[in-house]
Protein backbone atom coordinates (compact mmCIF):
# COMPACT_ATOMS: atom_id res chain seq x y z
CA UNK A 1 0.00 0.00 0.00
CA UNK A 2 1.38 3.24 -0.77
CA UNK A 3 1.32 6.39 1.16
CA UNK A 4 1.10 9.83 -1.02
CA UNK A 5 1.96 13.19 1.22
CA UNK A 6 -0.08 16.45 0.65
CA UNK A 7 1.80 18.79 -1.11
CA UNK A 8 1.02 21.06 2.00
CA UNK A 9 2.79 18.78 4.28
CA UNK A 10 6.14 18.60 2.57
CA UNK A 11 5.61 22.67 2.62
CA UNK A 12 5.40 22.18 6.40
CA UNK A 13 8.35 20.20 6.72
CA UNK A 14 10.53 22.37 4.48
CA UNK A 15 9.51 25.72 6.56
CA UNK A 16 10.37 23.88 9.53
CA UNK A 17 13.26 25.52 11.18
CA UNK A 18 16.09 22.96 12.24
CA UNK A 19 16.68 22.35 16.16
CA UNK A 20 19.43 24.07 17.25
CA UNK A 21 22.47 22.00 18.97
CA UNK A 22 22.61 22.66 22.78
CA UNK A 23 25.99 23.91 22.12
CA UNK A 24 24.64 26.70 19.69
CA UNK A 25 22.19 27.64 22.30
CA UNK A 26 24.31 28.27 24.66
CA UNK A 27 26.69 30.31 23.09
CA UNK A 28 23.59 32.55 22.24
CA UNK A 29 22.66 32.34 26.05
CA UNK A 30 26.19 33.48 27.17
CA UNK A 31 26.46 36.67 24.72
CA UNK A 32 23.09 38.05 26.42
CA UNK A 33 24.05 36.52 29.68
CA UNK A 34 27.88 36.23 31.24
CA UNK A 35 27.18 33.01 32.31
CA UNK A 36 30.34 31.45 32.07
CA UNK A 37 31.71 34.83 33.91
CA UNK A 38 29.23 34.40 37.33
CA UNK A 39 29.89 30.26 37.52
CA UNK A 40 33.47 31.32 37.95
CA UNK A 41 32.78 34.04 40.30
CA UNK A 42 30.25 31.71 42.48
CA UNK A 43 32.72 28.94 42.24
CA UNK A 44 35.74 31.60 43.55
CA UNK A 45 33.70 32.86 46.11
CA UNK A 46 32.78 29.42 47.55
CA UNK A 47 36.80 28.42 47.44
CA UNK A 48 37.31 31.93 49.46
CA UNK A 49 34.82 30.64 52.22
CA UNK A 50 35.73 27.01 52.03
CA UNK A 51 40.07 27.98 52.54
CA UNK A 52 39.83 31.48 53.87
CA UNK A 53 38.87 32.21 57.91
CA UNK A 54 36.47 35.24 57.78
CA UNK A 55 36.45 35.87 53.97
CA UNK A 56 32.34 35.76 54.38
CA UNK A 57 32.35 38.00 56.85
CA UNK A 58 30.21 41.67 56.75
CA UNK A 59 33.50 43.68 56.85
CA UNK A 60 35.53 41.43 54.37
CA UNK A 61 32.35 41.49 52.20
CA UNK A 62 32.39 45.41 52.51
CA UNK A 63 36.27 45.87 52.03
CA UNK A 64 35.51 43.73 48.62
CA UNK A 65 32.90 45.89 47.26
CA UNK A 66 34.87 49.25 47.97
CA UNK A 67 38.17 47.24 46.23
CA UNK A 68 35.59 46.58 43.52
CA UNK A 69 34.49 49.97 42.99
CA UNK A 70 37.48 51.65 42.76
CA UNK A 71 38.40 49.26 40.13
CA UNK A 72 34.58 49.64 38.57
CA UNK A 73 35.01 53.23 38.61
CA UNK A 74 38.43 53.42 36.65
CA UNK A 75 36.77 50.54 34.28
CA UNK A 76 33.80 52.76 33.31
CA UNK A 77 35.24 54.46 31.08
CA UNK A 78 37.33 52.01 29.68
CA UNK A 79 34.39 50.09 28.70
CA UNK A 80 32.84 53.01 26.80
CA UNK A 81 36.50 53.16 24.65
CA UNK A 82 36.37 49.85 24.04
CA UNK A 83 32.75 49.58 22.78
CA UNK A 84 33.88 51.89 19.94
CA UNK A 85 37.09 50.14 19.16
CA UNK A 86 39.73 51.97 21.55
CA UNK A 87 41.68 51.37 24.30
CA UNK A 88 42.52 53.88 26.77
CA UNK A 89 46.33 53.43 28.09
CA UNK A 90 46.11 56.88 29.92
CA UNK A 91 43.58 55.54 32.99
CA UNK A 92 46.78 55.41 35.43
CA UNK A 93 48.01 59.17 34.26
CA UNK A 94 44.42 60.49 34.75
CA UNK A 95 44.06 58.75 38.14
CA UNK A 96 46.92 60.24 39.63
CA UNK A 97 46.39 63.41 38.14
CA UNK A 98 43.00 63.65 39.80
CA UNK A 99 44.21 62.75 42.92
CA UNK A 100 47.19 64.79 43.01
CA UNK A 101 44.73 68.11 41.84
CA UNK A 102 42.28 67.22 44.86
CA UNK A 103 44.99 66.78 47.66
CA UNK A 104 48.33 68.48 47.23
CA UNK A 105 47.09 71.35 44.53
CA UNK A 106 44.21 71.63 46.73
CA UNK A 107 46.05 72.18 49.67
CA UNK A 108 49.54 74.14 48.75
CA UNK A 109 46.49 76.93 46.77
CA UNK A 110 44.39 76.88 49.46
CA UNK A 111 41.50 75.89 46.42
CA UNK A 112 38.43 74.36 47.73
CA UNK A 113 37.80 70.85 46.75
CA UNK A 114 35.34 71.99 44.21
CA UNK A 115 37.01 74.13 42.74
CA UNK A 116 40.26 71.43 42.48
CA UNK A 117 37.78 68.83 41.03
CA UNK A 118 36.36 71.24 37.92
CA UNK A 119 39.76 72.05 37.24
CA UNK A 120 40.82 68.50 37.17
CA UNK A 121 38.08 67.06 35.41
CA UNK A 122 37.46 70.04 32.53
CA UNK A 123 41.42 69.36 31.68
CA UNK A 124 40.70 65.70 31.60
CA UNK A 125 38.47 66.15 28.93
CA UNK A 126 40.29 68.65 27.12
CA UNK A 127 43.13 66.35 26.84
CA UNK A 128 40.82 63.22 25.88
CA UNK A 129 38.91 64.74 23.73
CA UNK A 130 41.89 65.98 21.98
CA UNK A 131 42.37 62.19 21.95
CA UNK A 132 39.08 60.74 20.40
CA UNK A 133 39.80 63.66 17.73
CA UNK A 134 43.35 62.89 16.68
CA UNK A 135 42.44 59.38 16.66
CA UNK A 136 39.88 59.31 14.46
CA UNK A 137 40.70 62.16 12.11
CA UNK A 138 44.58 60.63 11.50
CA UNK A 139 43.09 56.83 11.75
CA UNK A 140 45.96 56.72 14.59
CA UNK A 141 45.85 53.22 17.03
CA UNK A 142 44.53 54.80 20.28
CA UNK A 143 47.25 52.69 22.45
CA UNK A 144 49.88 55.17 21.22
CA UNK A 145 48.16 58.80 21.64
CA UNK A 146 46.29 57.70 24.79
CA UNK A 147 49.34 56.48 26.63
CA UNK A 148 51.12 59.57 25.24
CA UNK A 149 48.29 61.63 26.62
CA UNK A 150 48.07 60.27 29.89
CA UNK A 151 51.70 61.05 30.59
CA UNK A 152 51.08 64.77 29.49
CA UNK A 153 47.94 65.00 32.46
CA UNK A 154 50.59 63.62 34.67
CA UNK A 155 53.37 65.69 34.12
CA UNK A 156 51.04 69.05 34.01
CA UNK A 157 49.55 68.19 37.42
CA UNK A 158 53.33 67.43 38.55
CA UNK A 159 54.16 70.96 37.27
CA UNK A 160 51.06 72.71 39.34
CA UNK A 161 52.37 71.14 42.59
CA UNK A 162 55.89 71.31 41.86
CA UNK A 163 56.52 67.61 41.66
CA UNK A 164 55.66 67.26 45.91
CA UNK A 165 53.29 64.59 47.01
CA UNK A 166 52.53 65.48 50.83
CA UNK A 167 48.20 66.31 50.54
CA UNK A 168 46.10 64.18 52.34
CA UNK A 169 42.83 63.92 50.85
CA UNK A 170 39.76 65.70 53.24
CA UNK A 171 38.41 63.67 55.85
CA UNK A 172 34.68 63.42 54.28
CA UNK A 173 36.42 62.03 51.34
CA UNK A 174 38.22 59.25 53.15
CA UNK A 175 34.94 58.54 55.17
CA UNK A 176 33.26 57.75 51.70
CA UNK A 177 35.77 54.92 50.91
CA UNK A 178 36.24 53.53 54.36
CA UNK A 179 34.55 50.08 55.04
CA UNK A 180 33.16 50.95 58.70
CA UNK A 181 31.33 53.74 57.36
CA UNK A 182 27.65 53.85 56.30
CA UNK A 183 25.30 55.47 54.25
CA UNK A 184 21.80 57.01 55.92
CA UNK A 185 21.17 54.84 58.55
CA UNK A 186 22.67 51.80 56.34
CA UNK A 187 25.35 49.17 57.18
CA UNK A 188 26.90 50.12 53.39
CA UNK A 189 29.72 52.15 52.60
CA UNK A 190 29.23 55.77 50.46
CA UNK A 191 31.20 54.67 47.97
CA UNK A 192 29.74 51.54 47.01
CA UNK A 193 25.95 53.24 46.99
CA UNK A 194 27.93 55.15 44.93
CA UNK A 195 29.19 52.99 42.27
CA UNK A 196 25.95 51.55 42.39
CA UNK A 197 24.04 54.60 41.37
CA UNK A 198 26.78 54.68 38.79
CA UNK A 199 25.87 51.12 37.31
CA UNK A 200 22.29 51.86 36.90
CA UNK A 201 22.74 55.08 35.28
CA UNK A 202 25.34 53.37 32.64
CA UNK A 203 22.83 50.82 31.76
CA UNK A 204 20.31 53.35 31.20
CA UNK A 205 22.61 55.70 29.14
CA UNK A 206 23.71 52.19 26.68
CA UNK A 207 20.31 51.04 26.55
CA UNK A 208 17.59 53.78 26.84
CA UNK A 209 19.10 56.54 25.37
CA UNK A 210 19.82 57.92 21.62
CA UNK A 211 23.09 59.10 22.40
CA UNK A 212 24.20 55.41 24.03
CA UNK A 213 22.25 53.61 20.50
CA UNK A 214 24.82 55.81 18.49
CA UNK A 215 27.81 55.09 20.57
CA UNK A 216 27.00 51.20 20.16
CA UNK A 217 26.11 51.52 16.54
CA UNK A 218 29.47 53.29 16.00
CA UNK A 219 31.63 50.34 17.59
CA UNK A 220 29.72 47.96 15.63
CA UNK A 221 29.94 49.32 12.11
CA UNK A 222 31.52 52.83 11.88
CA UNK A 223 30.74 53.10 8.05
CA UNK A 224 27.31 51.85 8.58
CA UNK A 225 27.21 54.29 11.48
CA UNK A 226 27.79 57.43 8.99
CA UNK A 227 25.59 56.05 6.54
CA UNK A 228 22.71 56.71 9.03
CA UNK A 229 24.23 60.11 10.23
CA UNK A 230 25.79 59.47 13.14
CA UNK A 231 28.72 61.22 13.50
CA UNK A 232 30.98 59.06 14.28
CA UNK A 233 33.65 61.56 15.56
CA UNK A 234 32.14 63.08 17.83
CA UNK A 235 31.04 59.72 19.25
CA UNK A 236 35.23 59.17 19.21
CA UNK A 237 35.87 62.64 20.82
CA UNK A 238 33.24 62.09 23.67
CA UNK A 239 33.67 58.81 24.22
CA UNK A 240 37.84 59.44 25.16
CA UNK A 241 36.20 62.39 27.06
CA UNK A 242 34.51 60.73 29.46
CA UNK A 243 37.09 58.04 29.78
CA UNK A 244 39.63 60.58 31.01
CA UNK A 245 37.10 62.17 33.46
CA UNK A 246 36.04 58.84 34.68
CA UNK A 247 39.68 58.08 35.38
CA UNK A 248 39.95 61.28 37.40
CA UNK A 249 37.11 60.46 39.26
CA UNK A 250 38.57 56.93 40.57
CA UNK A 251 41.26 58.90 41.28
CA UNK A 252 39.75 61.25 43.56
CA UNK A 253 38.29 58.25 45.02
CA UNK A 254 41.48 56.15 45.12
CA UNK A 255 42.84 59.56 46.87
CA UNK A 256 40.34 59.41 50.03
CA UNK A 257 41.07 55.49 50.45
CA UNK A 258 44.67 55.43 49.88
CA UNK A 259 44.80 58.58 52.19
CA UNK A 260 47.75 60.11 50.68
CA UNK A 261 49.02 60.03 46.73
CA UNK A 262 51.83 58.17 44.73
CA UNK A 263 52.77 58.53 41.33
CA UNK A 264 52.52 54.81 41.01
CA UNK A 265 49.36 54.34 42.23
CA UNK A 266 47.26 54.20 39.31
CA UNK A 267 49.44 51.56 37.46
CA UNK A 268 47.28 48.64 39.08
CA UNK A 269 44.25 50.06 38.14
CA UNK A 270 45.04 50.53 34.34
CA UNK A 271 46.09 46.62 33.76
CA UNK A 272 42.63 45.74 36.10
CA UNK A 273 40.39 48.53 33.97
CA UNK A 274 40.95 46.47 31.24
CA UNK A 275 41.42 43.17 32.19
CA UNK A 276 37.56 43.34 33.60
CA UNK A 277 36.36 44.93 30.60
CA UNK A 278 38.33 41.97 28.43
CA UNK A 279 36.83 39.18 31.44
CA UNK A 280 33.49 40.80 31.64
CA UNK A 281 32.86 39.96 27.85
CA UNK A 282 33.18 43.41 26.65
CA UNK A 283 35.34 42.90 22.74
CA UNK A 284 36.67 45.94 21.15
CA UNK A 285 34.44 47.21 18.67
CA UNK A 286 31.70 44.21 19.15
CA UNK A 287 29.01 43.28 21.58
CA UNK A 288 29.45 44.28 26.07
CA UNK A 289 27.77 46.56 27.85
CA UNK A 290 28.82 48.07 31.29
CA UNK A 291 26.98 45.48 33.12
CA UNK A 292 29.14 42.88 31.94
CA UNK A 293 32.37 44.88 33.01
CA UNK A 294 31.19 44.88 36.47
CA UNK A 295 30.76 40.63 36.37
CA UNK A 296 34.04 40.97 35.30
CA UNK A 297 35.06 43.61 38.06
CA UNK A 298 33.64 41.21 40.55
CA UNK A 299 35.01 38.00 39.73
CA UNK A 300 38.89 39.81 39.26
CA UNK A 301 38.27 41.20 42.84
CA UNK A 302 37.38 38.43 44.46
CA UNK A 303 39.94 36.00 42.31
CA UNK A 304 42.36 38.62 43.48
CA UNK A 305 41.65 38.48 47.30
CA UNK A 306 41.22 34.77 47.56
CA UNK A 307 44.95 34.36 45.68
CA UNK A 308 46.62 37.07 48.21
CA UNK A 309 44.77 35.48 51.41
CA UNK A 310 46.59 31.79 49.85
CA UNK A 311 50.05 33.88 50.14
CA UNK A 312 50.51 34.83 46.10
CA UNK A 313 52.85 37.25 44.77
CA UNK A 314 52.05 40.61 43.20
CA UNK A 315 54.14 38.63 40.13
CA UNK A 316 51.72 35.60 40.28
CA UNK A 317 48.39 37.79 40.02
CA UNK A 318 49.92 39.25 37.36
CA UNK A 319 50.61 36.05 35.49
CA UNK A 320 47.31 34.62 36.39
CA UNK A 321 45.68 37.98 35.23
CA UNK A 322 47.38 37.76 31.77
CA UNK A 323 46.51 33.89 31.41
CA UNK A 324 42.62 35.24 32.06
CA UNK A 325 43.03 37.78 29.40
CA UNK A 326 43.98 35.47 26.91
CA UNK A 327 41.94 32.69 27.06
CA UNK A 328 39.19 35.44 27.19
CA UNK A 329 40.25 36.87 23.91
CA UNK A 330 40.29 33.85 23.14
CA UNK A 331 36.83 32.51 23.03
CA UNK A 332 35.56 35.56 21.82
CA UNK A 333 37.72 36.12 19.41
CA UNK A 334 36.48 33.07 17.55
CA UNK A 335 33.13 34.81 17.53
CA UNK A 336 31.91 36.71 14.21
CA UNK A 337 31.96 40.75 14.58
CA UNK A 338 29.47 42.27 14.55
CA UNK A 339 30.26 44.47 11.82
CA UNK A 340 30.65 41.26 9.74
CA UNK A 341 27.09 40.62 10.35
CA UNK A 342 25.87 43.77 9.45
Amino acid sequence: MTTTISPSRKTNEAVRPAKQPLRDRLVRLQRRIPIVQLALLVLVCAYGLATLPGFGSWMSIKSILILGALVGMAALGQSIVVLIGGIDLGVAGYIVAGALMVTQFATLNNVPFGVAFLLATAGAAVLGGTVGYLCHRFRIHSIIVTFAMGSVALGLAQLQVAGAYGGGAPVWLTQMTSPVMGTLGLPIPPLVLVWAVVIVLAALFLHRTAAGRRLLATGANPRAAELVHIRTRRVWVLAFAFSAVASVVAGVFLAGFAGNVDVTMGNPYLFESLAAVIIGGTVFGGPGDYSRTVVGVLLLTVLTTVLVGQGLTGADKQILYGLIILAAMAVYGRERRLRDQV
